[in-house]
């Protein structure tokens, strides 16, 4: 189920709100993989900040996905090439 919502939500381009180790965030997902031991992961954006963070999909609770708040990723440049 969780596959499914998360997949979704990054085909769509829509923020998802959810409990991680019982802190509310709200995230730009971009990837789900698997981690060096074979856990699955998310990998996103939180919202207000410009780092990507890796989240445990065992530590995930509450999905919900925010149909009405779209992004569009953010793409790194390089100082160098400008």
């Amino acid at each position: 189920m969780k596959s499914e919502i998360f997949n979704s939500a990054i085909t769509n381009r829509n923020r998802i709100q959810f409990l991680y180790d019982f802190k509310e965030l709200t995230l730009d997902p971009y990837l789900v993989a698997r981690n060096q031991f074979g856990k699955k992961v998310v990998y996103g954006r939180v919202n207000n900040s410009n780092i990507i963070k890796m989240f445990e999909y065992d530590k995930i609770l509450n999905i919900k996905i925010l149909s009405h708040l779209r992004f569009s990723p953010i793409i790194p440049i390089m100082p160098s090439l400008n």
